[in-house]
């Protein structure tokens, strides 16, 4: 099992990058946006207009005011995407750090056989592919465009650009019931992992970070329980401070590290490391060698098939 400690040595890493947050009107990426600031990053704080009072709010909070602004944008729009993208530019003269925060959870059950109609007819889930639409749509629109802006010259950039991916436990463990959130936040760590070809081609560091409960508006329900229960919680500025760390390691690329209250673990060389016992060695060495034969022609051969007009 792989431990991660907070790296105090990177914080001057922060200054002078400037840093895009998904989802920074409150919760884990206002938590995040602070943190970036606070060490002299330009923070843009990108989130729905209904919390751009909030996010304003908070901007005049900040240790440096002046380096953060604020962008309403709806991350399953791609024009609207690509402006948040083009504006951040004009502003700040480059993206060097991209936080895909922003992310929703159904507040009814998906699976609930119940909800029919007056028929008996099962009604379709518009709470199912509202939350797959945000979390997996909206955060792959973050990653393609932070990858575009990052694989262009900058003359501001002085350091290895980077993506961190605000994924969930939900994304490894799946028995809290809420099955469309936890299907995008496997999507989530899906992007994680497919994404680390293209990440070596551009040299950008994409990392992603696993939170377990937090406290925040859409876990507020079970708040009570956990603290009746004596379980201990992630703060927003715990995870904040996690992803800042993420985002300025250099040297991480494909990890994923799991707060949980006092614990933080990486994820993904655990697993890796685990596959022999859990496969078994033999069926771990053919899957390397077929991977390797994968890698070695640019990736998986995608099918000829054009689509019917």
């Amino acid at each position: 099992m792989h431990s991660n400690e907070l790296k105090h040595g990177i914080y001057e890493r922060a200054r002078s990058r400037t840093v895009i947050i998904t989802g920074a009107g409150g919760g884990i990426g206002a938590a995040t946006a602070r943190e970036f600031n606070r060490h002299g990053s330009n923070v843009v704080l990108a989130d729905i207009p209904a919390l751009e009072s909030n996010a304003n709010e908070l901007i005049g909070s900040f240790s440096y005011p002046a380096k953060a602004i604020f962008i309403a944008v709806d991350i399953r729009n791609w024009q609207q995407m690509q402006s948040l993208f083009k504006q951040t530019v004009e502003i700040f003269g480059s993206v060097d750090t991209v936080v895909a925060n922003a992310g929703v959870m159904e507040s009814t059950h998906v699976l609930d056989m119940e909800d029919v109609d007056s028929e008996g007819n099962l009604r379709e889930s518009q709470e199912a592919s509202r939350v797959i639409d945000i979390n997996i749509k909206g955060t792959l629109n973050t990653l393609r465009l932070a990858m575009h802006h990052m694989r262009l010259p900058s003359t501001t950039r002085n350091a290895q650009p980077s993506i961190v991916l605000v994924a969930s436990t939900s994304g490894y463990f799946g028995g809290t019931g809420v099955a469309a959130y936890i299907a995008s936040k496997h999507g989530v760590i899906g992007l994680l992992r497919a994404s680390q070809l293209a990440a070596r081609k551009y040299n950008i560091s994409i990392t992603a970070v696993a939170p377990f409960f937090t406290p925040t508006a859409i876990t507020s329900g079970l708040s009570e329980r956990w603290k009746t229960a004596g379980l201990e919680a992630n703060t927003p500025e715990m995870v904040g401070k996690v992803i800042f760390q993420s985002a300025l390691d250099g040297s991480n690329s494909g990890s994923c590290l799991l707060v949980a209250g006092k614990f933080l673990r990486e994820l993904e060389i655990t697993r890796a490391d685990l596959i022999p016992e859990w496969l078994g060695g033999d069926v771990k060495e053919f899957m390397d060698r077929a991977f390797n034969v994968i890698q070695e022609t640019g990736g998986y051969q995608l099918p000829n098939i054009r689509a019917k007009v």
